[in-house]
């Protein structure tokens, strides 16, 4: 059985024992290598410029098994293709609970550090709303308001795909910080399709930001705003991302979105 679909299990036979040791080591594992990362680094890096890029937090294995489930409809809740909508062109589909190993490793363990940004963010911007240290207490507040479908998902794009400049928020609750884990190789598996950040400020031009990214990198970055300092004081700004355009072969990635939608 596949590492992948460990939450699911029933029954415990040997081979599934095995199997969930794996996991649960795995899982240790991987939040061991998150808990590690430079967060003072990644702090200032976003307080600088908008974005961060960490990792790899996944190894070209766990990436390319992601990679590889794309089409088992039975870890997802919802498929998009994005031309039907207006987003770009390509497709997604939205994780359904539980979620698999990986993805709530990933969500659980970036989670806590990125909280105490966010709370360094609402002060410096004199708003009084705090977020939980522990994800699973932030999920019950998602639940409470009615939030209760899980929003991390897999992306695929093929040649002369994109994805619009948008912002992931799916109901009154929305955690100012996600993150995008790339699974696919550039150069080997695909060209093009360079992950693309804009950001615009008060009575300015906007600015964008292309960012770069190895298989298993993370660029952290906000949903749809960041505070900045101007001369008078702390102000918000902006942001959306995007997808550029896929010049050839097929490039996956993984999103990390912490709050649940409607």
């Amino acid at each position: 059985m596949s590492r992948l679909r460990a939450t699911r299990f029933g029954g415990q036979g040997p081979d599934e024992t095995n199997v969930l040791a794996s996991v649960r080591r795995s899982f240790s594992e991987g939040a061991a290598r998150i808990g590690a990362l430079d967060w003072a680094r990644v702090g200032a890096e976003l307080e600088a410029s908008g974005c961060a890029v960490v990792g790899p937090l996944l190894d070209a294995s766990e990436c390319a098994a992601l990679a590889a489930r794309y089409d088992d409809d039975a870890l997802f809740r919802n498929r998009i293709v994005m031309a039907r909508h207006g987003f770009g062109r390509g497709e997604y589909k939205y994780f359904a609970y539980p979620l698999p190993e990986p993805i709530a490793m990933l969500r659980t363990a970036l989670y806590g550090p990125l909280a105490a940004i966010a709370n360094r963010w609402n002060e410096q911007l004199g708003e009084a709303l705090r977020y939980p240290d522990d994800h699973a207490a932030y999920l019950a507040r998602c639940h409470a308001a009615g939030q209760t479908k899980p929003t991390p998902l897999l992306l695929r794009y093929g040649p002369g795909d994109y994805n619009c400049l948008h912002q992931d928020l799916y109901g009154e609750l929305a955690f100012p910080l996600q993150a995008t884990v790339l699974l696919s190789r550039p150069g080997d598996d695909f060209s093009g399709g360079e992950f693309v950040l804009t950001e615009q400020r008060p009575r300015m031009q906007s600015r964008a930001e292309v960012v770069p990214l190895a298989q298993g990198q993370a660029v952290i970055f906000p949903v749809h705003h960041r505070p900045v300092a101007g001369t008078r004081g702390t102000y918000r700004v902006n942001m959306r991302h995007g997808v550029s355009r896929l010049r050839g072969g097929q490039r996956h990635t993984v999103g990390i979105i912490f709050h649940d939608a409607r």
